[in-house]
């Protein structure tokens, strides 16, 4: 039984989600390295960097120690930034003792290594069951007790099944799926098409643009996720379908709205200082790009969207090139 759950990151969304354990009555420890995250969910019970406005329970506490945090905790949730899970884990290893689940939140693969972020968990600690929680569930809307699903998976299912009845609540819903490639991926490419999304909105264009983004946005998503083993009709579930409607269409959407100011003129840097957290659609765009390449799948909104993030292009000419390759049959 579950009473005590580690959350390391005080983001938005690990934020949201301890909260909601807290409500449904566990335990929850938040460990953060700015010491002003840390006072202000302890002693203003507020969260103003990363989710103002959002009261935090009492039975949430902040700390600066990792050790304090990680010890007798029944679940560690890496609730930090795909880039930092390798980092985190490492951080931990000495400290984690071996019945402790591993649950990440994060969406992505390692730039470096191109590995999906559960294999990096698992090589940092082998001795760690790991599940994956994804899903189309923005972190204001999870504080605000608005209704979601999410998905968990794992290479052991009875760890996932293990998570899923620690985060079921009767506003958020988690389904088991064991195909963890799939989940994976889904939730990973999507933060690329959600960018190119947003940026088609900052140009000015409408809803058919969107809507064919979106759509061969997924024959992307479910070409490299079944190149890489994952099952295709996973990509029609929570992890792909779903969260590339949330990520594309909403402005709580960091992916989106940063996507906006590059298609207004922004640089990806400017576009990130403006949004003031990680916008991981840019770090996946530069992963899949050389993973696509590496296995030969064809992705050319990625394929776009790289040379307009790193190579200069103007995105009006990227979206003419686009529209004028070789014509094909859709399927």
């Amino acid at each position: 039984m579950c009473s005590t759950v580690t959350f390391i990151g005080g983001g938005s969304f690990g934020t949201s989600l301890a909260v909601m354990l807290a409500k449904k009555g566990l335990d929850i420890k938040v460990w953060d390295r700015k010491s002003s995250v840390v006072e202000d969910i302890n002693i203003k019970r507020e969260n103003i960097k990363y989710l103002a406005n959002v009261t935090i329970p009492h039975n949430v506490k902040a700390c600066l120690s990792l050790e304090e945090s990680v010890t007798n905790s029944d679940l560690i949730v890496l609730a930090v930034p795909s880039h930092a899970v390798r980092e985190m884990s490492k951080s931990i290893s000495s400290i984690v003792k071996k019945e402790q689940i591993i649950v990440n939140i994060a969406k992505g693969i390692e730039e470096s290594s191109l590995k999906r972020l559960s294999q990096v968990i698992e090589e940092e600690l082998p001795n760690n069951p790991v599940v994956i929680l994804s899903g189309p569930s923005h972190a204001e809307e999870i504080a605000s007790d608005i209704p979601t699903t999410v998905v968990v998976s794992s290479t052991k299912m009875e760890y996932a099944k293990a998570v899923q009845d620690v985060f079921m609540t009767n506003k958020l819903r988690v389904y088991t799926n064991d195909d963890i490639v799939g989940v994976e991926i889904g939730g990973s490419v999507k933060n690329i098409i959600a960018l190119a999304a947003g940026i088609s909105d900052g140009i000015g264009f409408g809803d058919n643009t969107k809507a064919a983004l979106m759509t061969r946005g997924m024959s992307e998503i479910i070409r490299i996720g079944t190149k890489l083993g994952g099952r295709s009709e996973t990509f029609s579930g929570l992890t792909g379908m779903g969260d590339l409607i949330v990520t594309c269409t909403s402005m709580h959407s960091r992916n989106r709205r940063a996507g906006i100011l590059i298609g207004k003129g922004l640089s990806a840097d400017e576009a990130i200082k403006e949004i003031g957290m990680v916008v991981e659609g840019i770090k996946a765009c530069r992963a899949f790009f050389h993973l696509k390449e590496q296995l030969e799948v064809e992705m050319p909104i990625t394929d776009v969207l790289y040379r307009v993030l790193f190579e200069g292009k103007d995105p009006k000419y990227g979206v003419y090139e686009l529209m004028n390759r070789d014509k094909k049959d859709e399927s």
